[in-house]
């Protein structure tokens, strides 16, 4: 057996144990972004079943809120709240994480795909694909730490990339900026060490959301990873039954 199909066949095993218990995340206050987006459309709902007690979700366009909102029920719905945040910004990214009463876990969905042959790629664009996926997990990072370490508790949970290991052609810097996720994770996971506190990411390869497929087509969606399939993942990384996983890159590629 591979290393990879053992480490499929052990998280099989602690998810299905996990799944059994409920609750997962009873009484935590989530900070989850990207929560409006394709994937946190399936993420979201799955972190509000695990028994949280709030969900803080910040946004920049108010037309995704409302598109969550239609598929999040009334008594769900009050655990959410949604807060205007430039994620790209330090001080709106403080602002954001000083506003909540408590940080108990990071659940950091933002980030966006792009591809293009190196020689031709604009540094600009390289640039701009480092400061969403690289540089927002940064921030993010940094200020909900220094919460988690005051109250010595907190779980991360980031996500990278299949391309982050297994980078190709024409995706230079996706692949490049998500290593730097998984890198940062890790660095994280290592400088915590001796506290209540995890670092875990999540490398997936092609999430079935609408954007993918209005980009690559439906033919092949069924092979691709479904969001609650990966949020089942991340939000066991989130709980207590993961405390004991510090600096983990997990892969979750579906049948691609």
């Amino acid at each position: 057996m591979t290393d990879t199909s053992l480490l499929y066949s052990l998280l099989s095993i602690i998810l299905f144990v996990s799944l059994t218990m409920g609750d997962r995340m009873k009484g935590k206050q989530v900070l989850l972004t990207g929560g409006t987006g394709g994937l946190g459309l399936g993420v979201t709902p799955t972190v509000l079943a695990q028994g949280v007690e709030s969900i803080t979700i910040p946004y920049h366009n108010p037309q995704e809120v409302e598109r969550l909102k239609s598929r999040i029920s009334p008594a769900d719905a009050v655990r959410l709240k949604f807060v205007s945040t430039d994620l790209t910004n330090e001080a709106s990214v403080q602002q954001l994480v000083d506003g909540m009463q408590r940080v108990d876990v990071v659940i950091h969905l933002v980030g966006g795909f792009s591809m293009g042959k190196t020689h031709e790629y604009s540094y600009e664009q390289w640039q701009k694909d480092f400061r969403l996926n690289l540089e927002t997990t940064f921030l993010v990072c940094k200020h909900s730490l220094r919460r988690m370490l005051e109250q010595n508790y907190g779980r991360i949970v980031t996500v990278g990339s299949r391309g982050a290991v297994e980078p190709g052609g024409q995706l230079a810097a996706y692949c490049a900026s998500k290593a730097g996720v998984v890198a940062l994770t890790k660095a994280i996971a290592d400088e915590t060490k001796g506290t209540n506190i995890t670092a875990n990411v999540v490398l997936p390869s092609v999430i079935d959301t609408p954007a993918n497929r209005a980009a690559m087509g439906a033919e092949n969606a069924d092979q691709w990873v479904k969001a609650e399939s990966l949020a089942e993942v991340i939000c066991f990384l989130a709980s207590e039954s993961a405390r004991d996983i510090r600096g983990a890159a997990v892969p979750v590629y579906g049948n691609v």
